[in-house]
């Protein structure tokens, strides 16, 4: 299951993700907003994500605001979160295949929905590399 959520700014890109979704049959839950609202804030989008994808060990989360950092911030607050920023393919792909990344954050000023929707889906096609030293990280990460 991935959890979306995004606020005023990532709204947009958000719901162009959804319709890529949609076409793929590839499962989520919009956590909100739901409607474009200009006033509403990040942090209440990132903790519903941040606490359904922390109670499922197969779930993930992708969270979208303006630069993705506040998103971020919010996300890593959470224990077994382990929320990055993905500015670019590349670095998506090795935060999954290297830390296990559980939840992609994306800066929506920053990305063009393709854009986006490349970052989303090398993130999605990357598997965690299983390798002893990565594994030694994330436990060191989970105090």
């Amino acid at each position: 299951m991935i959890y979306l959520g995004a606020d005023h700014n990532g709204f947009k890109t958000k719901e162009y993700l959804k319709k890529y979704f949609d076409d793929k049959n590839i499962k989520y839950t919009d956590l909100g907003n739901t409607k474009f609202k200009p006033t509403d804030d990040y942090p209440d989008f990132a903790k519903l994500v941040a606490k359904k994808v922390q109670r499922s060990k197969n779930a993930t989360g992708i969270l979208l605001c303006g630069s993705g950092q506040g998103m971020s911030i919010v996300a890593n607050k959470f224990k077994n979160i382990r929320a990055i920023l993905g500015w670019s393919s590349a670095a998506a792909r090795r935060a999954r295949h290297d830390d296990d990344a559980n939840i992609l954050c994306l800066p929506a000023w920053r990305l063009t929905n393709q854009k986006a929707l490349q970052v989303v889906k090398a993130w999605l096609s990357t598997d965690f590399g299983n390798l002893a030293r990565y594994k030694r990280r994330i436990k060191k990460i989970n105090v």
